[in-house]
């Protein structure tokens, strides 16, 4: 598919995706004198004691098409490997962009997405259902230790720790069949993210993904996004 056609593609299934949430009035949201979702009061806490990342979140699609969008030119050091994929990629307006095809768009791809993801944690495990592609991602809280040789899979292995109130996310173990997004920045099964999330108050996460892939990269290289609580909504089928 063009790229043109398929950023009309993406807008258009945002737009339905918008209109079709869930609309009712959702447990555990403060909310102002008129009713409306304090999206400004305190972040919540589990029962025992961890900041609380569940609800329904949205980040700019923008970072589906361009991962990199808010940095400048030379901020993403490509090797001379990785450049000429995306050299082509962008010849071919895309033409062989895997999500184009119907699969799974991968990390951090998927947070990008025009639809949103919906995110419940225990004291073992944080579970994110994602409505793009109907898939779902797990992190690990409990110690899990990261793999040496896992593997490769579409969404990776994920586990996590914290650092004081801050979320910190490693994920390994990625096939190189996914595209970070769709301008066509690559990716090899060496692949590595680190994500730090932090929920500043209820309606908003502070997130740096940070990209280390030493075959298409001569450095690590990070991005920072809000992703926004939707509340009073929910997924649905893709």
């Amino acid at each position: 598919m063009p790229m043109s056609w398929r950023i009309v593609s993406v807008l258009l299934t945002f737009a339905l995706a918008a209109h079709a949430q869930w609309d009712y009035r959702a447990a555990g949201i403060p909310r102002t004198a008129d009713g409306k979702p304090n999206l400004s009061a305190p972040a919540p806490k589990t029962a025992w004691g961890t900041v609380d990342f569940s609800g329904v979140w949205q980040t700019d699609s923008k970072y589906n098409l361009n991962l990199a969008a808010d940095l400048p030119k030379d901020a993403v050091p490509m090797t001379a490997w990785a450049q000429a994929l995306y050299d082509e990629r962008q010849r071919t307006n895309g033409a062989t962009d895997p999500e184009g095809f119907g699969l799974p768009p991968g990390i951090p791809r998927v947070k990008g997405g025009p639809c949103p993801g919906k995110s419940g944690q225990t004291p073992a495990v944080a579970v994110v259902l994602y409505e793009t592609r109907t898939t779902f991602r797990q992190i690990f809280l409990d110690n899990h230790k990261v793999i040496r040789d896992p593997n490769p899979t579409w969404m990776g292995y994920s586990t996590a720790k914290w650092d004081g109130d801050v979320l910190v996310v490693e994920t390994v173990g990625f096939n190189d069949k996914t595209w970070l997004d769709g301008r066509g920045h690559p990716h090899s099964e060496e692949l590595r993210i680190q994500e730090r999330l932090t929920r500043r108050d209820f309606g908003h996460i502070d997130l740096s993904i940070t990209i280390d892939d030493p075959k298409m990269y001569t450095k690590p290289w990070t991005i920072k996004v809000t992703e926004l609580l939707v509340p009073d909504s929910d997924v649905l089928e893709y």
